[in-house]
């Protein structure tokens, strides 16, 4: 059996770094092998996660098998192995049987309402009252996970169009109870400061964007430990969003407000102690395979190289209960010239990429 040596250093975690490991039959050791048969140099990290990710969607909503495979690939050379997948309309159980692609959490589909999100993207449920019921049903088709828009823009307003909750608080809580029920976790997207109240009520597990969360909204976040997937190359978009929203200027000048501060408020969500995670939003109208511009937005926010490479590797690999680089455990690893907690750049430029044990970039 071939073994391969990772003449490290091999970050495990914040808190462990041994000196080399081995790739042995597709896994992680750090028993030396009788037999060796290749090497390679650098500093080892566990996988990148892409926490915020929509394999199999496109600007138009679902993309065929050759585009989502495209996809997969793309965020698999930049070193992203593990993803989850915050809502597609796409089937992509058949990537489940490629070795050579990043393993998928599913979170079924996107629940919204008709008008209320983006067309094609979501399904959409004419009555509120369907939500639990239609819960149920995708966090059985999902890997543990379940995805709400929690809140879009209400054109029926006319020019006083805003963001505005789609779900009733009630039906909201009772939804994420019967999620919690069939064993998922939920997560929401939310852009608006009037949808968060219901959410935290409800006991929601984790929030996408949370661009409106007020001061004492992140208070409650962080005295809760809900993680939130800042977004910050989507968030890159709302100033052009707002350009584009012309009939309606009080949701522009929202989405104006939100863009300015995009750094700040996520400094201010990491110093109340809010875990925040790494998230691109590919799919839609941003690329695949952008991880490393992600971190290097939290960077621009302030955020700490250690913080950011913790949040884009072992530490959310933990909290998804994927295991990182353990003994015995599959050998999803990336390899760096230089130590990423000490420069996250190096994310933008992996000396190789291992998947299962094979190198596959």
């Amino acid at each position: 059996m071939t073994a391969l040596h990772l003449r490290g250093p091999v970050i495990v975690d914040g808190d462990r770094v041994a000196a080399q490991a081995w790739v042995v039959g597709g896994r992680i050791t750090f028993e030396r092998p009788a037999e060796v048969d290749g090497s390679l140099d650098g500093w080892v990290l566990p996988g990148l996660v892409d926490v915020h990710c929509h394999i199999g969607l496109g600007a138009q909503g679902e993309v065929d098998r050759d585009t989502a495979l495209g996809q997969a690939r793309a965020d698999r050379d930049a070193g992203v192995l593990l993803i989850r997948d915050a809502g597609s309309p796409a089937d992509t159980r058949w990537m489940d049987d490629r070795d050579d692609l990043p393993r998928l959490i599913r979170a079924g589909r996107h629940l919204a309402r008709p008008k209320r999100y983006l067309r094609h993207y979501a399904r959409e449920l004419a009555d509120v009252a369907e939500l639990p019921a239609a819960v149920a049903e995708e966090a059985d088709r999902g890997d543990g996970w379940v995805k709400l828009v929690a809140d879009w823009i209400d054109r029926d307003l006319g020019p006083d169009g805003d963001l505005r909750p789609l779900w009733p608080d009630d039906v909201l809580a009772e939804a994420v109870r019967v999620a919690h029920e069939h064993g998922a976790r939920v997560t929401a997207h939310t852009f608006a400061t009037e949808a968060l109240d219901g959410l935290l009520d409800a006991g929601i597990d984790c929030l996408e964007h949370a661009t409106g969360a007020d001061p004492a909204q992140i208070d409650r976040i962080a005295a809760a430990g809900i993680p939130v997937t800042a977004t910050l190359l989507q968030v890159a978009q709302f100033g052009a969003i707002a350009d584009q929203a012309v009939k309606y200027p009080v949701y522009a000048a929202r989405m104006r407000r939100m863009h300015g501060r995009r750094y700040a408020h996520v400094r201010n969500l990491y110093d109340a102690g809010v875990p925040l995670l790494l998230g691109t939003d590919a799919g839609g109208t941003i690329a695949h395979g952008r991880i490393a511009d992600e971190a290097a937005e939290l960077l621009a926010a302030g955020i700490a190289d250690a913080e950011v490479v913790a949040a884009a590797s072992w530490r959310t690999r933990g909290w998804l209960g994927m295991p990182g680089l353990v003994e015995g455990e599959s050998a999803d690893l990336v390899v760096y010239d230089a130590d990423p907690r000490a420069d996250a750049r190096v994310l933008a430029a992996p000396r190789g990429v291992l998947l299962r044990g094979v190198r596959v970039a």
